[in-house]
């Protein structure tokens, strides 16, 4: 019986196996062998990441025409182009993506409650959004780590994520699973034109700056020893450091959060310590995108433009200045006293964006040698105007047309050349501009007997910085405050031989606002030899309309070309306008943001045709990242960079005065940082340093006055 049982199940197996055997040889569906090919290129790590289950159903979908060769988000290029070499087809460059954290609170972030639930950043942000006060911050507790399945992801100081960049494939699970956004999938030129956005953790620094400089990882850079890293972060948003470490009047330095227990951080002094030490010990390579053979005009060399050729050269486009003078550099060149900013600097800060591949023509005119239809002509698919704001206004008074009366930039352009020596000469120079000041300082290095400089503001109010205006000071210029110029004495020759002044006083005297206004019978007469106007800049709009006027752009009322304030194109979609022809006088930072935002819409412009408006952009300050107080422990003065003395300024005109500063220097200032996020900071910042004489506690009455402040 149980013999027979068995035999015949056995027989029925063996039946059925053989009715299988025969349905799937006659029913059977032929794998293509590509599939085990194309899945032998892919990295195995099932991550996903492609929208597949699995690297061998990403492989069947790319055989079957469903997917392209770059199917795999975890693989590079050379993984792109082994598929698509199996399969007999070509791929197009595709940039690389990686992960990145913008959270720099961690553990250090303010607290609502303690958290003592599931291990999971998911968990958490279910409860009131996670513990963080900061609804951007990182809720330190690894879902990322755990999630990523390349292993390019730890958690390091303050329980924040460390991406590896050289392991992260940008399959995008760390970002998936973040509830805050603190971690987030970039790319290179993502990163390059990314504008400040209102979901970004920002310090109050990054948020003044004119173009946006990533400031806390700079600095942290700089007190970490690794200054090949902070200068390639300067250089992401900003591609003339040497300069700008020099003259920008540093706002960033002014709303610094450490200003409310002492004084702001030094920035401008450490971006100049990174840039002269690369000019110092060699040129660090800046990554080029691959060729896009995109041309693009770009029409003045001043830093507005040399800021845009930069980033479209970044970018892989063929950028191409057109100046009209004999060399690039605009006001840095031609208008800014060596002794502010020596020649070298900027031919090294030029010959560093040339070098990338930026084509110049020079000799160049708008409006007399080339046109807009000449540039199309040439292949150009976009251009930008940035050619600057040359011209000194009128006074509109008696007498300034006369022979001694000059322009301000005629004067600072000329030095050298016209303006050699001043010896026994009376100078007076009329504006409150930081242009006035360089003109002071100028006219006492050339030997003028004396030197006024006349203002209708207090100097308070004055557009000049207090800085610029201490070194006009030092060098024996006497400002006249509350002064408005009424006309010129002019001797029939056409010489000026006086100016008469009115004073002036505010509407509101107490709080110096409005407009000052002339006081009547208040009339008085300066003499003087030469006098220079220098209250304002302004484009010259000559080479842009008509004899009538009339041209194809908008214009303001203020004599500048009207472009959008966040992509920078004017009436005409294919003109971009930025610099001082679109904002009218400025400093340089705002120049060079310009260029950058223009390079960020041309890009768009050229490879999409659309300029896209950035979302949610961060344009004011944020007034929640203002802190009432703080509780800082160590207090740490300030770094003071040692400058000439006056003598030696006098004897010798380009002389820089301010001197960068040193090593241990740029550490110890670096470490005052507080690495601010939106609210959090570091209150044990600089204590490394504690041990130094100049270094000491914040006393306890001072700590309990400083709570009692943020309490109120």
């Amino acid at each position: 019986m149980i013999v027979s049982s068995v035999a015949i199940v056995f027989g029925l197996s063996f039946s059925a196996a053989a009715l299988l055997a025969a349905a799937s040889k006659f029913l059977q569906v032929k794998e293509d062998p590509r599939v085990a090919k194309v899945e032998a290129c892919l990295p195995g790590a099932n991550c996903g990441g492609c929208g597949y289950p699995g690297c061998s159903a990403a492989a069947a979908a790319v055989v079957a025409g469903e997917a392209p060769p770059e199917v795999c988000v975890a693989g590079g290029m050379d993984i792109a182009e082994a598929i698509a070499r199996v399969m007999g087809k070509t791929v197009d460059y595709r940039e690389p993506q990686v992960a990145a954290l913008i959270c720099s609170g961690g553990d250090r972030a303010n607290r609502m409650f303690a958290y003592e639930g599931v291990r999971d950043c998911r968990a958490e942000a279910m409860l009131y959004g996670g513990e963080k006060s900061c609804g951007l911050g990182c809720l330190g507790l690894g879902s990322c780590v755990r999630a990523c399945p390349f292993g390019a992801i730890r958690l390091g100081e303050h329980n924040l994520p460390i991406v590896n960049k050289s392991l992260c494939r940008s399959c995008g699970k760390c970002a998936e699973v973040c509830p805050t956004g603190a971690i987030r999938i970039t790319s290179f030129s993502a990163s390059l034109l990314h504008v400040n956005k209102l979901v970004d953790c920002l310090a109050p620094c990054m948020q003044k700056c004119p173009v946006q400089l990533d400031v806390r990882t700079f600095i942290q850079q700089v007190k970490s020893g690794d200054l090949h890293g902070a200068l390639l972060t300067l250089k992401n948003r900003n591609p003339l450091p040497l300069v700008v470490g020099r003259i920008c009047p540093h706002p960033c330095e002014d709303i610094c959060r450490r200003k409310i227990v002492d004084e702001g951080v030094a920035i401008n002094a450490l971006e100049r310590y990174v840039a002269d030490w690369e000019m110092n010990n060699g040129r660090v390579p800046i990554h080029v995108a691959p060729d896009t053979g995109r041309k693009v005009a770009i029409v003045g060399g001043g830093p507005a433009g040399l800021s845009c050729a930069y980033f479209l050269r970044r970018l892989g486009h063929q950028p191409v200045i057109f100046e009209s003078h004999a060399a690039l550099g605009g006001m840095l060149r031609y208008a800014i006293p060596e002794f502010r900013l020596p020649r070298n600097v900027v031919e090294y800060e030029i010959r560093g964006i040339l070098e990338l591949g930026v084509e110049v023509r020079t000799y160049m005119t708008f409006g007399k040698d080339f046109d807009l239809e000449d540039l199309k002509e040439q292949g150009f698919e976009a251009v930008f105007l940035a050619t600057g704001a040359w011209r000194n206004p009128r006074l509109f008074i008696p007498g300034d047309d006369a022979r001694n009366v000059v322009g301000g930039v005629d004067f600072l352009t000329g030095i050298g050349s016209r303006w050699t020596n001043l010896k026994g000469q009376r100078v007076i120079v009329v504006g409150g501009t930081n242009s006035a000041m360089d003109i002071a300082r100028s006219a006492a290095r050339l030997g003028a007997q004396s030197v006024h400089i006349t203002s209708r503001h207090i100097r308070r109010k004055m557009s000049a910085n207090k800085y610029e205006v201490e070194k006009a000071r030092d060098v024996g210029a006497q400002l006249l405050e509350q002064i408005i110029p009424a006309s010129f004495d002019v001797e029939e020759s056409g010489r000026a031989v006086a100016l008469h002044l009115l004073r002036a006083e505010y509407p509101d005297s107490k709080k110096a606002s409005g407009t000052p206004q002339p006081i009547a019978g208040s009339e008085h007469r300066l003499e003087g030899d030469l006098f220079i106007v220098a209250t304002d800049r302004v484009p010259d709009l000559t080479p842009y309309v008509d004899k009538r006027g009339i041209g194809p752009f908008k214009m303001t009322k203020q004599g500048t070309m009207v472009g959008d304030d966040a992509t920078m194109q004017t009436n005409m979609s294919h003109v971009f306008v930025g610099g001082e022809l679109r904002r009218g006088r400025s400093i340089v930072m705002e120049a060079v943001s310009d260029g950058r935002r223009a390079a960020r819409s041309i890009h768009h412009y050229v490879t999409s045709g659309e300029v896209p408006v950035p979302v949610m952009p961060q344009e004011r300050v944020v007034p929640e990242s203002l802190l009432k107080g703080m509780r800082v422990r160590w207090h740490i003065p300030k770094v003071q960079p040692s400058e000439v003395p006056v003598r030696a300024r006098l004897e010798r005109f380009a002389l820089e005065v301010r001197r960068g500063i040193g090593e241990r220097e740029a550490v110890k200032e670096a470490s005052r940082c507080l690495r601010c996020g939106f609210t959090c900071y570091d209150a044990e910042a600089g204590s490394e340093f504690a041990e130094d004489r100049d270094v000491t506690l914040f006393d306890q009455g001072a700590e309990e006055r400083v709570a009692m402040e943020a309490k109120s």
